[in-house]
């Protein structure tokens, strides 16, 4: 009977330490998973980190005229420039400026700040006729008024056209691959406090 007691409490021995072995491992190999699966989300990120540019080419014909009086109603003097601006305007995401973090406990990534575009005009101007005035002549500061009065223009122009909405769809693009690598792995995106539960939901949230 007592070796039969001593058979009995044996096995239960060993089925414990098996079980507890075997949990053991199952951990392991859970945590194992969970920092392979936040090295690749944190190897994406850096991936998307990088400079989004849209870029757009106008060409417009401008006039320039300038009078100068001096005093009297009938004693001025006009310059004139006919003048053609080839500007690249560019409207840039700085994604290296992203902030995020990462918890692998709630396997959860967290978009804490998103760059605002910048938009760089770089007009090239060309003067097909320049007329000076008798006392009134072209300086340098002409030039610099001419440009300043173009990228106004410009920045205008862009507002109408949908280069801003083509440079949001890009930055949508690469943040969506944050999402959907995310997704696949278990793991969910937030952005302001709001869970992203699809890329229309990030598109919505970002713009």
């Amino acid at each position: 009977m007592k070796d039969i007691f001593k058979y009995v409490i044996s096995g239960l021995i060993a089925v414990l330490i098996f079980y507890t072995v075997t949990s053991l491992m199952e951990s392991s190999k859970e945590k194992e998973q969970l920092l392979a699966e936040t090295a690749l989300i944190e190897k994406e990120i850096k991936n998307v980190s990088k400079l989004v540019v849209t870029e757009m080419k106008y060409a417009k014909v401008y006039t320039y005229e300038s009078t100068k009086s001096y005093g009297w109603d009938f004693f001025s003097s006009q310059k004139s420039a006919l003048l053609v601006s080839n500007a690249t305007a560019q409207i840039s995401y700085d994604l290296k400026k992203l902030k995020y973090e990462v918890d692998p406990e709630s396997k959860t990534i967290t978009l804490l700040y998103l760059p605002e575009p910048e938009l760089i005009i770089d007009p090239n101007i060309y003067f097909y006729k320049m007329d000076n005035g008798l006392v009134n002549r072209f300086e340098g500061s002409d030039y610099n008024t001419i440009k300043r009065k173009i990228k106004s223009d410009l920045k205008k122009q862009i507002k109408k056209d949908n280069v801003m909405k083509n440079a949001q769809n890009r930055l949508l693009t690469e943040l969506s691959n944050i999402y959907i690598l995310s997704t696949s792995m278990g793991w969910k995106l937030v952005y302001n406090e709001t869970d992203i539960h699809n890329t229309d939901d990030l598109g919505r949230i970002l713009f």
